[in-house]
Formats: C-alpha cells, sequence, structure tokens
C-alpha cells in the first residue's frame, strides 16, 4: 500500500447544497490527496433518485469550485454504475457468499415480534440461509450477504482506533431489492474498488456502515481501504451541527464574504491540529495535513475564529487573485458587475484595503471612495463633519495642496502645517476630509485615499464639498 498512489474521493448524495460539514470532509480528502501527489476524485451518490436533483448536483460543485477543490478526472454518477453493482451482487451468489431471500415484509415483522416477546435479538435470520437451491420458489427475493455469524469485525481506524464489532450483532445485509435494484451499501464499496480508492475519510456516522461494507470487501477478496472516520462539527452550543441551528451552505458563506483561502484554513482547523498553527497557506497545510493530526472529538464552529483567519488571509492575499474573487462575490450575490475604472481603482487602492477587513463586504465598505459615483453623496454620520466651519476649513486648504508635489510625506508635512495655522490638530481635520474625499465617516486614512485618486480627483472633489451650501 505505500508505494502506491494514494486516491481519495469526496462522495456527497445530491439532496441540497453543500453543507459545511461535507465542505470539510471534502477539504481533508484534497489536501491528504494533493499532500501526497495522488488523486481527489468525485463522486455523487445519487441512488435516491426521490431526493436527488440536478440543481442540487450543481450547487455541490459550485461550492467545491468557490473552495477551490478541484478534482481528478469525470465526476462519476453512482446511479449511472447501477448495472455495475448489480452484477457482483450476481458474482456473490454464485460463489454462495450471498444468497437468495423470499421472506416478506410480514414475515420479517412477525419474526421481530416473537423475537422481542421472547427478548431475543431483533436482527433477522433468514430461513433462506442456508436452503437447497432447489427448493427455491419462482417469486420476488432479495439477494442478501452471508455474514459471518461469529468471531468479530474489527475495523482498524485511523482517527478512532481499533473498533471491534461482534458478527452476531450484523445482519444478512440486502445487496439487490426485489425488483434488482441495488442497494446504496454495495454500491459505495463496487465504486470504492473500481475507482482505486486507497483511503476513505468520511464522518463518523459512517462507520457502523464501514463493518458492514467490509463483509463485501473479504466475500470479494479484495483488499480493503485505509478508513478513517471524522468526528461530526458541532455548533457552539455543543450539539451536533445542523440546518435546525442556523447551519449554512458553503455557497452562503461565499455569499456573506468570506474569502475562500480563509474559509480552507479554518475548515481545515475544525478537528485537525499541527502543534499551535492557527494561519496557513494551502501549501502549507498540503505539506502538513495527515491522519495522525485529526482529534476524535467533534469540533466546534466558531465564526468569531473565522472571521479572524479571514483577515489575514485577506491581507496576504495577491492583489489581482482578491479582485477576482471580489468579482467572483459581487456576481455570488447578484451585484452588477465593477466597471473597468472601478477595476483599476480598486487594484491602485488594494494596499490601503487589505488590512483589517476580515470579510469582503468590509473591505468593500473602505473602497466606496475609490467606487463611488461622483459628485461624493456624504452619509448621514459623514454629513456631520460637514458644517460651514469645516467647509471652510477645506475651502482655505486647496490651495495650498494645488502645488504639493502629491508623495505621502509632503502631503502629511502640508497638513499638518495647515492644521498648525488653524490652531488645531490634524485629527480636527481628518473627519471633514474623509466625508469630502469618500462621503464616509470610516475610511482609510486620508493620505492613502489622496494618493490613490491622484491630485486632480482630490483637489476636485475637496473643491466640491467646499463649494456645497449645506442642506
Amino acid at each position: 500500500m505505500s508505494d502506491a498512489q494514494v486516491v481519495t474521493r469526496f462522495a456527497p448524495s445530491p439532496t441540497g447544497f453543500l453543507h459545511i460539514g461535507g465542505a470539510r470532509t471534502a477539504l481533508f480528502n484534497w489536501l491528504y490527496a494533493r499532500g501526497r501527489g495522488g488523486k481527489f476524485l468525485l463522486r455523487i451518490e445519487d441512488t435516491d433518485r426521490a431526493r436527488s436533483t440536478p440543481e442540487a448536483t450543481e450547487a455541490i460543485l459550485r461550492g467545491l469550485d468557490w473552495l477551490g477543490l478541484d478534482h481528478d478526472g469525470e465526476v462519476v454518477s453512482q446511479f449511472e454504475r447501477a448495472p455495475r453493482h448489480a452484477e457482483v451482487a450476481h458474482q456473490l451468489l454464485a460463489k454462495g457468499a450471498a444468497y437468495k431471500c423470499f421472506s416478506t415484509q410480514e414475515e420479517i415483522e412477525a419474526f421481530r415480534e416473537a423475537a422481542r416477546a421472547e427478548g431475543r435479538s431483533t436482527l433477522f435470520q433468514s430461513p433462506w440461509r442456508d436452503a437447497d437451491p432447489a427448493t427455491q420458489p419462482d417469486a420476488p427475493h432479495v439477494v442478501r450477504l452471508k455474514t459471518p455469524q461469529d468471531g468479530e469485525t474489527v475495523i482498524e481506524d485511523q482517527v478512532q482506533g481499533r473498533v471491534t464489532i461482534r458478527n452476531d450483532q450484523l445482519d444478512d445485509m440486502v445487496l439487490l431489492r426485489s425488483d434488482g435494484t441495488p442497494v446504496y451499501m454495495l454500491a459505495v464499496v463496487v465504486d470504492d474498488f473500481d475507482m482505486g480508492v486507497t483511503h476513505v475519510i468520511r464522518g463518523d456516522d459512517h462507520l457502523n456502515n464501514a463493518a458492514r461494507q467490509m463483509g463485501i470487501y473479504a466475500a470479494m477478496g479484495w483488499p480493503l481501504p485505509v478508513y478513517a472516520h471524522i468526528p461530526l462539527i458541532h455548533g457552539p452550543d455543543g450539539k451536533k451541527l445542523s440546518k435546525r441551528h442556523g447551519a449554512l451552505g458553503a455557497d452562503e458563506y461565499q455569499k456573506m464574504g468570506y474569502p475562500a483561502a480563509g474559509m480552507r484554513n479554518y475548515l481545515a482547523r475544525l478537528g485537525w491540529s499541527h502543534g499551535d498553527d492557527e494561519f496557513f497557506t494551502d501549501a502549507q497545510a498540503q505539506e502538513w495535513f495527515g491522519l495522525d493530526g485529526i482529534g476524535k472529538s467533534p469540533a466546534r464552529f466558531d465564526l468569531k475564529k473565522l472571521e479572524n483567519l479571514c483577515g489575514q488571509h485577506i491581507a496576504i492575499s495577491d492583489d489581482a487573485a482578491l479582485l477576482q474573487e471580489i468579482e467572483a462575490f459581487l456576481a455570488a450575490i447578484g451585484e452588477s458587475a465593477l466597471t473597468a475604472t472601478q477595476r483599476d481603482g480598486l487594484l491602485r487602492a488594494m494596499y490601503c484595503l487589505k488590512d483589517r477587513a476580515k470579510t469582503l463586504p468590509e473591505l468593500l465598505e473602505k473602497a466606496h471612495f475609490v467606487l463611488t459615483d461622483t459628485p461624493i453623496q456624504p452619509d448621514e454620520k459623514a454629513s456631520k463633519n460637514l458644517d460651514t466651519v469645516s467647509r471652510g476649513i477645506l475651502a482655505s486648504l486647496t490651495p495650498h495642496l494645488q502645488d504639493a508635489s502629491w508623495s505621502r510625506d509632503e502631503l502629511e508635512a502640508v497638513l499638518n502645517r495647515f492644521a498648525e495655522d488653524q490652531g488645531t490638530k490634524f485629527g480636527k481635520l481628518a473627519g471633514p476630509l474623509r466625508a469630502a474625499l469618500a462621503g464616509r465617516a470610516v475610511t482609510p486614512s486620508v493620505f492613502d485615499m489622496m494618493l490613490v485618486l491622484g491630485r486632480d480627483e482630490s483637489l476636485s472633489r475637496l473643491a466640491r464639498a467646499a463649494a456645497e451650501q449645506e442642506g
């Protein structure tokens, strides 16, 4: 196994959006494969025809795409492989590892009721398990796997440790329904084997499934994959994260403006750790990620930690990449695309926007001065900084700036000198300047805005603010 190429898979059911727990499972599989030069495959488990929808498949693919979790090869549809799953069930029948069971639902229920009354195990024991094929009727039947009746099944799990289940607690699992269609448990095993999956990394709600699925591997003589069952994610209240208490899909986090790199970093840290490292890049995550770093207890989702990491990722982002992410965010929330002028302005301003913005909406709010239309319309808070006295100060200041060389040092010197001449501190000038240049009370530094806007635009905004009459 150590020399073989690592192959992992993410296998969601398309019954809704990409849940944040599913996104983390996909991320763990992606990191494990990418860090070892392996393959990360994607399979859509769409056997439940009543609940699977093309829209949900699209939503899952969009979520993975936003998170940057690229997969190798084509997307596999489990439903389309049903004939292959049935073929394996017939192979098991032929080798005596499975049998046809003709018991009706009524007979099974009667067996369970009698077992309950006598205080016995209600696990159904089919009378057809060892029946002579010659005595079998020509009637509807299911195909069941012959599970060993004594001994135990041992799962050597990379996260949960050694898990032992007594075989007398496992029933003879149905492989084919009476209409001949394969069940999900069979499909998963056949798909994993055919796709060459070496490592099954999934939620620990599948741990009991592993014991039953191992029976199929054993009966077919197939090598077992390495199992790693990861704990579920809990909400801040310690209960399982669910739609019930506001758990959202990955696409909702994109619409809230969290950058994908920050989301990847946060989800990687949710239940996995590498020493005390909190903030790390994709390259570091791929290099460090291993199954031995996954904890056994559920991780708690913490929005504050997510925001903190996202802020750090925005700060170190490449400007062009960040611009691309902003444009994808605006498209996701249905906002109109940026104009060429706005894109250009944003790129010029990026150096003074990236610090201290934890989300893309926060960054865009700081960028208002370069995105807004002129003439500037100050909001309510900014308007309070543009009273008659302030407008008079701006009118007096403008001539001092006209001959300035428009470097940061020169602008600082001019404004500080002017404040001194007015018998005040620069801080007192900042409010009116922010209001005039951005129409907002909270902005990047006045000097940064003036440098980004340039001499002509800055002077034009100051002159307009100074000239406008109140009210």
